[in-house]
Parts: structure tokens; C-alpha cells; sequence
């Protein structure tokens, strides 16, 4: 079966981080995503070319050089069959090169044409140079991650590139296609990691505006404050995770832990009692190795999971039930998601190489044999 997006078609100018995982998400739900990359074979960033390369799976790769002016003519001309388009550039490069939104939503008005920035196409910050640990920053995110008196940390880069940037961009996109299978106009997205991050943090604020939620770092009941959410280290050295917020949960948990009898851990959400019951978790957790503890804990309602690296997950009996990694070319990696009832999309392909499809994509869009021998010539295709 063929996923939701069948039957839409996105040009993706290649980059890193948070565009391609909005490719990755469009294309592993049915859209068919052509990816411009460079005529060099690079995609810019640090990021090794690779067919193991998650975030670009699921793609056809046409390489243009976009400084030669027929590599630019190749591109308008591929946008001009599009349904969409993503772009990870700095605000005003794709306007220098001839590719703006004034230049292709006049070739065709029905475009969506999706841009993917830390800082925003507009605002003091817009013009310069950043990474997820500065948009997060900015947001009033990052001050929010991390234990009682220690400094801030960043989770990754999970945060900004992922969660306030390529997704939130992904779904700006299928909402703005969905605007114009219902008779709308195309139009521009901006999609600024700054602002999806502060998206992100809207039960926080809530939570905050309520009087419920302190802005010291660690000092609330999901930021590690609690001892009753927070992780706990095993007698392998290895790591657990508790939630047990609720108080039949919590009630759980000590039931299955042998602290129903510590009258102590009845002061569920006393902060000032915070400290001393995660010191005698800290201890309880560690006389067991986690296998143990899992044994114990798991399939219950105590709100508890193993701690599991990358390579622990695709193995975990879970994970494999539900089938959420995939082996696509010899490489674990996660599954599409979510899930659809009747429009299942296909296991993703590999990765391509830069310019793998480029004769392809351009007999598609009408080239012959002749023409894109020539413009190989020219350089304007890799």
C-alpha cells in the first residue's frame, strides 16, 4: 500500500539537520521528494554522503550546479512541476540565486514553498549564523533542561532541528498542501526552529502561568525535581526510568519497591522532602541490576521503562512487536511513524547518492537524451 502523501511531489534543496528530516517525513509518508544536491556531490555540514544516511532515505537525487545559470533554469523548471518545496538556506540565498518565491510561485502559483531557519526569515537574529543549542536558548527552552545547580543541557539536538524545526515544518507543509487541494492559493512558509521550540513549550508556560511550575532549573516535578520522575542508576550500571506521578501509580511503585511502609515517601509532592526520597531511591535502585528491576517493573502501572541505548532499543521485545526499526541497506534504523489503519506507506529506500536519478528527473520533467548530455557538458548537471 502506498502512504497518504501519494501522489504529491516536493523538490527538496539539499541541506542538513532539520530540512531533510522534513524531507524524511514527507517522503516516508507516500510524497515522492526530489532532492536537488549539489553538482560537487556534497551536501554541505559535516555530515558524511552516505546511503546509510537516515534523514535522506525515501529520495530521488538530481545533482545541478546552481551557480551556472541553466543548473538554476534546471531547477525553476523541476518547481515548476511541484507541489512543494523545502529550503534550509540562509535568508535572501535563494532570492540571489533566481529561486525565490516571487520567481516560482509566479511560475506556479500553487506552490508551497517551505523554509527552514533557526532565526526566522525576518528579526534581529535572522541574518546570522546558529545551531539547535542557540535557537533553544533563545526560545526559553534550554534554561529548562538540566539538574538543580548544575548548567543547562542540551538535549541533543532533538529540540530545535527536530521537534521545533523539521517537524514543525512538515506539518506546515501538509497543512498548507491542504489548503490548496481545497481551491487555496500556494504560499510561503516560514518555519523558524525559534519559534516551533517556543511551540514546544506551551504546557510549560501553562504549567507557569498556573503556579504550578518554577522557573529554577530542576526544582519541578518533570525536570528532575521529583523523585518520583527522574532516572535511576542499577546495580550494572545501567538505567532506569520512573514516571510515577499518579498517586495510584506512585502507590504502585512503592507497593513493588517494599516502601509501603516508609511513611517518609507519603509526602509524594512535598519539595522540600524531594531530595531526601530520591537520596534513598538512588540507593534502593542501585541493589538490583536492571534486568532485575525490569522484571520486577515492567508491565505494570508503576510509569517504568528501561534506560536503552539506540542499539538496546531495536532489540527490546516492544519495539520489535510493533515492528519501529527497520534494516533498510544493512542499516537499523527507525520505522516511518505514525501509523495509518489503510494507507500504510512502503519501507523506505536507501539513501541515494547525489545525482543517482538526475537523467530520470529530467526526462520527467521533458529533457532528452541530447539535451542533458549538453547541459553535463555545461556543467550545470553532476
Amino acid at each position: 500500500m502506498a502512504g497518504p502523501l501519494t501522489g504529491l511531489r516536493i523538490v527538496e534543496f539539499a541541506g542538513i539537520g532539520p530540512g531533510p528530516f522534513c524531507g524524511m517525513m514527507l517522503a516516508d509518508h507516500g510524497a515522492q521528494v526530489i532532492r536537488i544536491d549539489r553538482a560537487s556531490g556534497s551536501r554541505g555540514g559535516s555530515s558524511p554522503v552516505s546511503r546509510a544516511d537516515v534523514l535522506a532515505r525515501g529520495r530521488k537525487s538530481i545533482a545541478l550546479d546552481l551557480k551556472n545559470a541553466e543548473g538554476v533554469a534546471l531547477a525553476r523548471k523541476l518547481c515548476a512541476t511541484a507541489d512543494g518545496l523545502i529550503e534550509g538556506f540562509r535568508p535572501g540565498v535563494m532570492e540571489r540565486l533566481g529561486l525565490g518565491p516571487d520567481e516560482l510561485l509566479g511560475d506556479n502559483p500553487k506552490l508551497v514553498y517551505g523554509r527552514m531557519t533557526g532565526w526566522g526569515q525576518t528579526g534581529p537574529y535572522a541574518p546570522y549564523a546558529g545551531h539547535d543549542i542557540n535557537y533553544i536558548a533563545l526560545a526559553g527552552a534550554l534554561a529548562h533542561f538540566g539538574r538543580e545547580g548544575e548548567k543547562p543541557t542540551p538535549p541533543i539536538n532533538m529540540v530545535g532541528d527536530f521537534g521545533g524545526g523539521g517537524m514543525m515544518l512538515a506539518f506546515g507543509m501538509v497543512s498548507a498542501l491542504l489548503n490548496v487541494a481545497r481551491g487555496g492559493k500556494g504560499q510561503v512558509i516560514d518555519a523558524a526552529m525559534t519559534d516551533g521550540t517556543a511551540v514546544l513549550m506551551g504546557m510549560i508556560h501553562g504549567m507557569k502561568n498556573a503556579g504550578v511550575w518554577k522557573e529554577e532549573l530542576g526544582v519541578n516535578t518533570l525536570d528532575t525535581g521529583a523523585h518520583f520522575y527522574d532516572t535511576y542508576e542499577t546495580a550494572d550500571g545501567k538505567y532506569v526510568s520512573v514516571g510515577s506521578i499518579e498517586p495510584q501509580f506512585y502507590a504502585q511503585l512503592r507497593e513493588l519497591a517494599g516502601l509501603t511502609e516508609d511513611r517518609d515517601f507519603d509526602a509524594q509532592h512535598d519539595p522540600s522532602k524531594w531530595p531526601a526520597l530520591k537520596a534513598k531511591l538512588t540507593d534502593l535502585f542501585k541493589t538490583r541490576t536492571r534486568a532485575e528491576w525490569d522484571s520486577l517493573m515492567e508491565h505494570t502501572d508503576v510509569c517504568y521503562a528501561p534506560v536503552l541505548t539506540m542499539s538496546e532499543a531495536a532489540e527490546h521485545p516492544h519495539n520489535r512487536a510493533r515492528e519501529a526499526f527497520v534494516t533498510i541497506g544493512d542499516h537499523v534504523q527507525p520505522a516511518p511513524a505514525p501509523r495509518y489503519s489503510e494507507t500504510r506507506p512502503e519501507t523506505p529506500e536507501p539513501a541515494p547518492m547525489p545525482g543517482d536519478d538526475s537523467e530520470g528527473v529530467l526526462k520527467d520533467i521533458g529533457l532528452n537524451a541530447d539535451e542533458i548530455a549538453r547541459l553535463r557538458e555545461a556543467g550545470a548537471v553532476g
